[in-house]
This record gives C-alpha cells, sequence and structure tokens, in this order.
C-alpha cells in the first residue's frame, strides 16, 4: 500500500510490493561503491595495523583515527552540506556503516558517534545548535555520546531518575543524576543527555565534557567490544547553558525513539558486515584445514554450516537495503533547516519504526546465528583468541540487547501496527475480516509453474496466517493484548519472517528482472531455502500460538485451516545448499 507513491510503514503483512519499489546491493551507484571501497581501504590501511592496540583502549588512538575518518568524510555521511556534512542518501551511509564493520570495535565508536551521538542534533538541533557543533562532529574535533540508559532504567527508558531545574536566573539548567554504558563516554567531548525537568517532564540536554559537576567513571569490564569505551556518567549540581535544551521541554521521548529507531537499523548494517567477514574467516580457513586426509571443506556437513551462514546473510542484506530505501523514501525531501524539521523527521522515521525494530531483531540474532557457525567451523581454533572468530563471537552477542533488547523490540513490532490500524493509517482488521470471509473458498493450488512462484505464494501464505492468528489473538484478548507478552512475541516472529521472506524474494525476483535467471541462480537457490525453512518455522509458531489461545473442537478447526494454509511441494534443500555451498567454498567469501 502506497500513499503520494509512498510505501506505508507496516503495509508489508497486508499488501504485495513490486520489486522495482525494493532497494538492493545491486542498485548500487557508482557513488556508493566508492564510498564502500574508501571506507574498505581505511580499515585495511589505517586501522587493522593497529588493532590489537585499540582493542587495549587506548583512547587517544581512537580519537586520532576516528578524524582521519573525519577527514575521509565517513563521519559526515548523515551531516547537511550546510552544516560541514556530505548529506549522504541513507543507502549511501549505510554502505558505509557495513563496510567499517571489519574495525570490530572501533567500528562501534564511530557507529555511536555517527548514528545516536550526532543524528539528535541534526534532527532536533536549534539553527544555533546545528552551527556550533555539527561541523566539527563532521570531522572529528569533536566525538559525540549518547546518554539514555540508568542504574534503574533500562528498557524503561522513561523511568529515568536523572533531574534538570532551571537556575533561579534561568541561565543554566541543573542536572543531578547518572547514567551508565555510555559508549564513547571515556573520550567524547558532548553528550546527549536525558533528564526530566522538575522530576517529570522527560527532555534531552547537549552537555560537554568540561561542564562543572560532570564527571566520567572508571571503563566497565565487558565481555567483547573491548576496545570501545564504555562508562557511567555522573551529574552533581551539572550546570550547563540554558541554550543547551535540545528540541522542547517535555519532547525528549520523540528523539530518544526515534534516534533509536535509526540506531537499530544502522545496528542491521553493522551486523551485515560482520556477517561477512566470518563467512570469509571460516571458508577461508575450511579450505586450508585437513582432516582424514581432505581439507573439511569438501564434508557435506561443513558446506552445509557455509550455506546456512551464507542465505542468512543474503537474506539479512536484503532486509538492511530495503529498510535504507523506504528510509530515504521518507527524509529526502527534508529542510534540515526548517524550524519544522525535527516533528517532520521524527514522524517520518516512525513511520518505519518496526521496520527498524525488524532490522535489529533479525540482523543480531543472523550475526548471532553465523558467528557461532563461523566458530564451530573453526573447531577448537575458533576458541582461541589468535583467530578473529573468536572475537566476532564475542563482540556479536552485544547486539541483541543494544538498542532495546529484543525482547523488548518484539513486543515493539505488533504493537506498533496495532496502534498504526487503530489510527486507522492500516487497514489491517478490515483485512483480518476478508481474509476471515474468504477461508472457507480458500483453495491453494496444488502445483506452481515458474521460477520463485510457490515462494510467491508461500509469503502469501504467511501473511495470511499472520492475518489469522493476529485476528484470533485481538478477538480473544481486546484490549488486553499488550499484556499477553508470549502473543505479541509470536505475532513479532510471524511478521519478521514475513519482512525478511519477502525482502529477500522481492530482491531476487528484480535481479532476474535485469540480469536474468542465468545469472542469478544462487540468489535463486537461497530464496527458495530460506522461504521454505521460513515458512516451516511460521506454521510452528501458528501452531504453538493457536495451542495458547484455543482448545477442543475450536483448536481443532483453526488447526484445520492452518493446515489448509500450510500445503505446498518442498523444494530439495539438501542439494540447493551443496550448490551454495559450493560457490562460498570456490570463492572463500559471502556470494550474494
Amino acid at each position: 500500500m502506497t500513499n503520494n507513491n509512498r510505501i506505508l510503514g507496516g503495509s508489508f503483512v497486508i499488501e504485495d510490493v513490486a520489486p522495482e519499489l525494493v532497494t538492493a546491493p545491486e542498485d548500487f551507484s557508482e557513488e556508493q561503491m566508492m564510498f564502500a571501497e574508501t571506507t574498505r581501504d581505511f580499515v585495511q590501511q589505517d586501522v587493522l595495523p593497529h588493532d590489537e592496540e585499540i582493542e587495549k583502549l587506548n583512547y587517544g588512538l581512537t580519537v586520532k583515527l576516528m578524524r582521519k575518518a573525519g577527514e575521509l568524510g565517513l563521519l559526515g555521511a548523515d551531516v547537511p552540506e550546510q552544516y560541514g556534512g556530505l548529506g549522504l542518501d541513507k543507502v549511501s551511509s549505510t554502505v558505509i556503516s557495513e563496510n567499517l564493520a571489519k574495525a570490530s570495535s572501533f567500528a562501534l565508536s564511530i557507529g555511536a558517534h555517527v548514528g545516536i551521538g550526532t543524528l539528535p542534533i541534526v534532527f532536533f538541533g536549534t539553527e544555533q545548535q546545528k552551527q556550533k557543533y555539527l561541523p566539527k562532529l563532521a570531522t572529528g574535533e569533536l566525538i559525540a555520546a549518547y546518554c539514555l540508559t540508568e542504574p534503574s532504567s533500562g528498557s524503561d527508558a522513561l523511568g529515568a531518575k536523572t533531574t534538570a531545574r532551571l537556575s533561579e536566573d534561568g541561565k543554566h539548567w541543573i542536572l543531578n543524576g547518572s547514567k551508565i554504558y555510555i559508549t564513547n563516554g571515556g573520550f567524547a567531548d558532548v553528550f546527549i543527555v536525558y533528564a526530566k525537568i522538575d522530576g517529570t517532564d522527560f527532555s534531552a540536554f547537549i552537555v560537554e565534557r568540561n561542564t562543572p559537576g560532570f564527571t566520567t567513571g572508571p571503563e566497565e569490564k565487558k565481555m567483547g567490544i573491548k576496545g570501545s569505551s564504555t562508562v557511567p556518567l555522573y551529574f552533581e549540581d551539572a550546570r550547563i547553558p540554558a541554550e543547551n535544551l535540545l528540541g522542547e521541554p517535555g519532547k525528549g521521548h520523540l528523539i530518544a525513539f526515534n534516534i533509536l529507531n535509526i540506531g537499530r537499523f544502522k545496528l542491521g548494517a553493522g551486523c551485515l558486515g560482520g556477517a561477512k567477514e566470518a563467512i570469509t574467516l571460516a571458508s577461508k580457513y575450511a579450505n586450508t584445514r585437513t582432516q582424514f586426509g581432505k581439507p573439511i571443506s569438501s564434508f557435506p556437513l561443513i558446506g552445509k554450516k557455509l550455506a546456512d551462514m551464507n542465505i542468512r546473510t543474503y537474506v539479512m542484506e536484503s532486509v538492511v537495503y530495503r529498510t535504507a530505501g523506504l528510509i530515504d523514501s521518507i527524509l529526502k525531501d527534508l529542510d534540515y533547516g526548517a524550524p519544522d524539521a525535527g516533528l517532520r523527521s521524527a514522524k517520518g522515521i516512525a513511520e518505519y519504526a518496526l521496520e527498524c525494530s525488524i532490522n535489529k531483531v533479525f540482523a543480531s540474532e543472523a550475526l548471532d546465528f553465523v558467528a557461532d557457525e563461523g566458530v564451530q567451523i573453526h573447531g577448537g581454533y575458533g576458541y582461541v583468541q589468535e583467530y578473529k572468530i573468536e572475537r566476532i563471537y564475542r563482540d556479536s552477542r552485544i547486539n541483541r540487547i543494544f538498542e532495546g533488547t529484543n525482547e523488548i523490540n518484539r513486543l515493539l513490532i505488533p504493537g506498533t501496527l496495532l496502534k498504526k490500524a487503530m489510527k486507522g493509517e492500516l487497514p489491517l482488521m478490515q483485512k483480518a475480516q476478508q481474509f476471515q470471509s474468504e477461508l472457507l473458498s480458500l483453495t491453494p493450488p496444488a502445483s506452481h509453474e515458474g521460477t520463485l512462484q510457490q515462494e510467491t505464494h508461500l509469503v502469501n501464505m504467511m501473511k495470511n496466517i499472520f492475518l489469522m492468528v493476529g485476528g484470533i489473538a485481538v478477538q480473544k484478548y481486546g484490549v488486553n493484548l499488550e499484556k499477553e507478552q508470549e502473543a505479541l512475541s509470536s505475532l513479532a516472529d510471524l511478521m519478521i519472517l514475513i519482512y525478511a521472506a519477502e525482502s529477500a524474494l522481492l530482491r531476487t525476483k528484480k535481479r532476474i528482472g535485469a540480469a536474468g535467471e542465468d545469472k542469478s541462480q544462487t540468489a535463486i537457490q537461497m530464496t527458495q531455502v530460506y522461504v521454505q525453512e521460513a515458512f516451516d518455522r511460521a506454521e510452528s509458531i501458528a501452531k504453538e500460538a493457536l495451542a495458547a489461545m484455543a482448545e477442543g473442537d475450536t483448536l481443532r478447526t483453526q488447526l484445520s485451516v492452518l493446515k489448509k494454509l500450510s500445503r505446498y511441494q518442498p523444494v530439495n534443500t539438501v542439494a540447493l545448499k551443496r550448490q551454495i555451498a559450493a560457490r562460498v567454498i570456490q570463492t572463500e567469501k559471502y556470494v550474494g
């Protein structure tokens, strides 16, 4: 469903999308590929030679390298040109984020700076604030940090205890409280800090490091991402200029949640880069490690692992760039100098909030899977720090906690969809009712002729399964559905599977249209495997959800309907994975 040629957020569960409307890596312009190459060269030539020192948390080296990245334009991609940045589209900045991932902890330091650290000022700053901070943030002269989490409020961000009050002369905000787990906190110059004015109005502030009464604590000793700074912050009657209020008083949630949406999306891009590196490491190792007189890559079970890693990464890549295209479509005409730029950007980003959450959940769990299989392929060597796959495994774990835990995001995904439906922004309930009325006459075709026709059918059936389970959940729980976390999680998982499977399917169809079937064989095979496995998973989720909501004859009727929707002829995924594995083993890298 589109509105003025724009696809509405969440509409993918009820509407079909034309392949040509989906953004994919095959669409990259020469300029975007140049940014990818520039980023890769910077990481290879400037960052990786200092890898061990960065991992030991050398503040000075990290800051020096961040400034070098600034000179290359890598910190200014999302900063508008009038404020010293490059003002690139989101696909281009996503390309940069993906290709930075090989820099491990250093990539996280840059990611926090350019994303959640700088974007609040880009979107919500006053003209004075933008002129003062953005040019220096774009070059790395100033480094930014984002400060939301507190000892007593993690997922419950609005439960923050840090307070702000206006001084008697009205010239300063006086902050009291603390923050924890602040990335870049040990060396940042500018901090985006959330506090409640007079203990009630949740608001955002720009705090500079030299502010009296503001101090940072010691570095946390972490499981992974050891080369990134993570410290607590303390505010004891910290006095900041009154003009450093960011956005409107009491409107901090608009900034916090929409910046987190962008953060979730960008985290997906970083996970994509990490997964591609893990595939390179694992495939090269499998080709050089011999057992029983031959390389372990020749063993089918090792090949299956490489194929599964590659398939999951292809789908992740499809999801990430599809979402980048959506965000571009809504922000491309934004005038960042306009007085209403903040509200317009907030509304635009919020349009795709659930897609951003899907990116975060899917990508973080896909990277965990890929990293885990990478360690397994390395065997005992994968557990040794000398091999980088060990670090990728440790570093990946934080992604399911960052930017809102995956559990919180699973509650947000269907919750956001239902809110859009209740506001009349999406005809979700009408579609569910229409599906119910058509159910008795629905007869799935016995066979599907043509490339990806069965996969198209399966994605459509997943949407019907979602409508069925969602409709039953709304009927059973009504307004209390928001308290039924297991049901919401099941609905979220169905939505994630639909978005992921459809993203891969549309990308591959678009590719076939441009390059032909012969040049798209690996993409076709990966799409066939993923869609079938996603469909089987969707059926399993639906069974569990239905069994939790009904029993007896009612449940038996519902399960018979589900069985009707789930009828299809399986493809030989074993053979397909062998062919995909052969390509990965031959090229020793991710095959898209």
